[in-house]
Order: structure tokens, then C-alpha cells, then sequence
């Protein structure tokens, strides 16, 4: 039997590539999941794609910028199931280009969803599951939670915030018995490099710089293994490790490598 057959899961974000691969490897390995996005189209273009294949899952739309709705889906669920064991807040969106073009709106619409939206699954969750006396919250964050990543400065700042959200939530929730772990992923081939805002900036240049990224089944993969390990921080790709590494070594070398990284990044730039 798998770990997580029998499981009761919500995905946020699971439309489309990492929240798509979680929701298919958990409904292969015997869970119930419950699909979470706010592009409905997609979204049950996706569910019903999985339900083909026989894996029990259900679609809701959601906008996880929106405190009610989430909790509205957390206690439905548990209304229909008598439980919840995973919240995987995995929604998340990017801005790619250099801080000085950012509007506030711009830097609003990127916290709005990647942290709040984390902070608003974790609010209507993480008292049920201290009140069940178990539960596990997975958050997706980034390499880019771990290390100073530049052009994208709100999702940085964002992705190190949902980080050090989760480590703080763990230690509170360990005598609950309640779990949380952190994702930081690296380069991952979903949508969000294709249909993600730039600001002045090559998409197609860009995208020649970002090679050899990894299948999103694969980092689902990766991702469950941990989870079931209970790992507090699940750092996933070659790369995303050797700069997590080199970050706790050395975080000035690390800061000269994005400044190298940063300087190729600028001539792609597209002025206006």
C-alpha cells in the first residue's frame, strides 16, 4: 500500500504544471484530491484529464487571494471527507524584470498570491489540523526563497517569507503533531516561464539562458518523496542545491554570482 493511499489532499495552483504533477502522483498513489485554481477552464480540462485515468479527484475554482474562499474549500472538504492530512499551497505567480520598472500594483499582485495566498490556506487550515492532532502543510517557495535572486525581486522577496513562514510553523506545530514542510524548487518546464509578465525584458532570450529544466512529474516525484519523510526543506534540481549550498558556505560568493547572473540578465533588456 502507498504512504498517501486514502489521503485527503488540497493542491492550490494545480491547473497546470507542479500543482498538476502533485495532484496525478498522489491520485496514482491511492489519495483523494481535491483541485484547486482560479483559471476554471484549465482547471477542469486537468481534473477530468486525471479522472480518465481513473484517480479520484475533484475540481474547485479558487482564488487563493480571497481568505473566504480558501477557507471555504478547507472546511468543505473537510465537511465531505471528515478530514484533511495535506495542504499543498503550491499557487504562485512571477514578474520578471528589474526592481526600478516594478509599479506597487505590480509588486501587490505578486505578494497578494504568493504569500498571502500561503498565509490564507495556512489561517484556515493549520487549526483544523491542531485540533485533528495531525495534518501536514506543504508550501511551494523557491530557490529563489533561499538565495538572493534578482530580476524578480517581489517573488524573491515572497518566496523568502513563505520560507521562513514554514520553518517558524513547523516548530510550533511539532507538539500538535502537525507537519509543515517547504519546496524550493529550481528550473521546472511549467507554464509560468512561458505565460509569466515581463517588464522590458526578451522572453526568447531569456529562455535560452534557463536551460535543462526539469520535468514537472520528476519534481512531483521528488516533492512526495520528501513529504513522506517529513523533510522540513525540499530543495529540488541539481542547481537549486549547489546555490542552497553555497548560500550557507559563503552567502558573498553568492551574492557575486548573481551579480554576474544579473549583468547577462540586463542584455536582454528591452528599452522603451
Amino acid at each position: 500500500m502507498s504512504f498517501y493511499s486514502g489521503k485527503i489532499a488540497i493542491i492550490t495552483g494545480a491547473a497546470s504544471g507542479i500543482g498538476y504533477a502533485l495532484s496525478r502522483e498522489l491520485g496514482r498513489r491511492g489519495a483523494a484530491v481535491v483541485m484547486a485554481d482560479r483559471n476554471v477552464d484549465l482547471l477542469f480540462t486537468s481534473s477530468a484529464a486525471l479522472t480518465g485515468e481513473g484517480f479520484r479527484v475533484n475540481a474547485a475554482q479558487l482564488d487563493v487571494t480571497d481568505p473566504a474562499a480558501v477557507k471555504k474549500l478547507v472546511d468543505d472538504t473537510v465537511a465531505a471527507h471528515g478530514r484533511l492530512d495535506y495542504l499543498f499551497n503550491n499557487a504562485g505567480i512571477v514578474i520578471v524584470g528589474e526592481a526600478r520598472d516594478f509599479s506597487l500594483e505590480d509588486w501587490y499582485t505578486v505578494i497578494n498570491t504568493n504569500l498571502y495566498g500561503v498565509v490564507h490556506g495556512v489561517a484556515a487550515a493549520y487549526p483544523l489540523m491542531v485540533k485533528q492532532g495531525f495534518g501536514h502543510i506543504v508550501n511551494t517557495a523557491s530557490v529563489a526563497g533561499l538565495v538572493p535572486a534578482t530580476g524578480q525581486v517581489p517573488y524573491t522577496a515572497s518566496k523568502y517569507a513563505v520560507v521562513g513562514l514554514s520553518n517558524a510553523l513547523r516548530i510550533e506545530g511539532a507538539d500538535y503533531g502537525v507537519k509543515v514542510s517547504v519546496v524550493c524548487p529550481g528550473l521546472i518546464d511549467t507554464p509560468i516561464l512561458k505565460t509569466s509578465r515581463m517588464i522590458n525584458m526578451d522572453r526568447a532570450k531569456l529562455a535560452k539562458m534557463m536551460p535543462g529544466r526539469m520535468a514537472p512529474d520528476t519534481c512531483a516525484g521528488e516533492i512526495l518523496r520528501n513529504v513522506e519523510k517529513n523533510k522540513a526543506t525540499i530543495v529540488v534540481t541539481g542547481l537549486a542545491k549547489t546555490y542552497w549550498l553555497i548560500q550557507r558556505i559563503s552567502p558573498g560568493l553568492m551574492r557575486w554570482i548573481w551579480r554576474g547572473v544579473t549583468r547577462k540578465v540586463r542584455k536582454t533588456r528591452i528599452e522603451t
